[in-house]
């Protein structure tokens, strides 16, 4: 059988060479144009599977949302689920970086994201939470995790030994930071997530929270 002119598109396919031109170009650099010479199709092509670019930065935030690790709610451990959902959002997002800014809006009517705020607020509030402190606790973790993926602090300091002594003295080993970045940026999320959760159970004791 003679193989076919055209590429055989999918919305799997077509997702991840749209995230792929996100990955390398940035979110400006993807266009329906591009898009379509990257898959070896003409633009009209692709409007049987995905009608406008929007829609298609919704579905391919949508695949990296399913990434987010939801299973430590089950128990009904809420400051575990906490954590490992914080974690594991942060991962999936920083592998595509470029994302975040479209993400950062909000749930919107993304299908993984409702999911994933569905069940945290529902974990909490079976667990005792108000369903105000719930909502707080979900924006305050999405401030977290997108906060620590939209940016690196450790990176955006100079690595010249000579530029920040002379005006900063307490600034005298910053030129150390570009080179640990990573490192030191992980555990900055981690001491945040950390105090966050243990602020989190002082304030459930102090408001007597029936968790």
């Amino acid at each position: 059988m003679a193989r076919p002119s055209v590429p055989i598109l999918s919305g799997e396919r077509i997702r991840a060479v749209a995230l792929g031109i996100i990955d390398r170009d940035g979110l400006e650099g993807l266009s329906m144009r591009k898009l379509a010479g990257e898959l070896g199709v003409r633009a009209p092509s692709l409007y049987g599977h995905v009608t406008t670019k929007d829609e298609l930065l919704h579905d391919v935030a949508n695949g990296i949302l399913e990434q987010v690790d939801l299973s430590g709610f089950e128990g009904g451990d809420w400051q575990h689920g906490l954590v490992a959902c914080a974690r594991s959002y942060r991962a999936a997002l920083a592998r595509h970086s470029n994302i975040v800014p479209f993400l950062a809006y909000g749930p919107a009517r993304r299908e993984s994201s409702l999911r994933w705020m569905d069940t945290l607020h529902g974990a909490l509030v079976a667990a005792g939470w108000p369903r105000r402190h719930a909502t707080m606790i979900a924006a305050s973790l999405m401030y977290l995790v997108f906060g620590a993926t939209m940016t690196s602090f450790s990176s955006g300091f100079s690595d010249d030994e000579t530029f920040y002594p002379d005006r900063f003295r307490h600034l005298d080993k910053a030129h150390l930071l570009p080179k640990v970045a990573e490192e030191l940026d992980r555990d900055s999320f981690e001491l945040a997530l950390s105090a966050f959760v243990d602020g989190l159970e002082l304030l459930r004791v102090a408001s007597n929270f029936q968790v």
